[in-house]
């Protein structure tokens, strides 16, 4: 487009016979600016953020308080049905023990049979008391 078809002056030989159009202001001014600094307020507030993290935490600790509530009571029904089956484990291993003890006094008698004033079963060490072997085993290097 041309500027004869837009100022409706057909015929302008220069600019200088253009009219002159000037921008203003709207009528009544414009608007004040904005230059204060105002940071809008988005989202909860401290106290609400402080009450949600302290309920949520409190929820938390609760649960943890009934995870170990119920770890206790599984833990002792544990210990209660150990306690109720010892007795019969440890009679077991008593009849064990005493079954290799005669195995082992009776190959004690057959290897130590020539040997005068030996004693079978009689501890060699003298101390008084009679204390049974830390190990499953009486004696490994015997069978």
């Amino acid at each position: 487009m041309t500027e004869a078809m837009i100022r409706k002056k057909p015929g302008m030989v220069s600019v200088k016979e253009m009219p002159v159009l000037q921008d203003g202001p709207p009528p009544g001014g414009f608007p004040p600016v904005r230059y204060a600094r105002r940071i809008p307020t988005k989202g909860p507030s401290a106290i609400a953020i402080f009450l949600a993290t302290f309920g949520a935490f409190s929820w938390g600790m609760y649960q943890v308080g009934k995870g170990n509530k119920i770890r206790r009571a599984i833990k002792e029904e544990k210990y209660a049905a150990r306690r109720a089956v010892l007795p019969l484990l440890q009679a077991e291993e008593d009849e064990r023990f005493v079954r290799e003890w005669k195995k082992y006094l009776e190959e004690e008698a057959r290897i130590m049979k020539d040997v005068p004033g030996w004693k079978v079963g009689e501890n060699v060490y003298h101390s008084g008391k009679w204390m049974p072997p830390a190990s499953g085993e009486l004696r490994p290097d015997v069978w």
